[in-house]
């Protein structure tokens, strides 16, 4: 089957990963946003894409979440390097987001509209590539 990606956002998660479909985009981004603030983000691990020698994957991507700012940020990492959304506004210097109670420091101007964190998803889910609706950043420090 095409298009599925394994997710990890809560801590009932660590044994077993949610698999997601491009069909499944709205709602992995719908319960983001309902959960609680210590699990707003999400990692995506595509499993159309080879693993390394290893056995772990050769990239990940990351899918935060502010329900009352409704904006998100978005992480893409694999061999080629490390890459964050480049939004239009900035807040706070930098901003943090949470895997299971693990936090993630993003960048200022990083956060984007949901509706393009959306699109984003879904491109990643389809594809297992770093989706291309996003303009990207290289963090400065990360």
């Amino acid at each position: 089957m095409k298009g599925r990606a394994e997710a990890y956002y809560r801590k009932e998660h660590a044994d077993g990963r949610v698999i997601v479909t491009p069909d499944d985009a709205d709602a992995l981004v719908d319960a983001l946003l309902a959960g609680r603030d210590s699990e707003n983000m999400a990692e995506l691990h595509s499993l159309e894409r080879p693993t390394l020698p290893s056995g772990f994957p050769d990239h990940e991507f990351l899918v935060g979440v502010d329900k009352e700012l409704q904006v998100g940020v978005l992480s893409f990492m694999d061999e080629s390097g490390n890459v964050v959304s480049l939004g239009t506004s900035g807040r706070r210097g930098g901003v943090s987001y949470f895997i299971a109670g693990n936090e993630t420091e993003f960048p200022g101007y990083s956060e984007i509209a949901i509706d393009l964190v959306r699109r984003a998803v879904r491109e990643f889910i389809s594809s297992g590539r770093r989706p291309t609706c996003v303009q990207w950043q290289e963090p400065e420090v990360w």
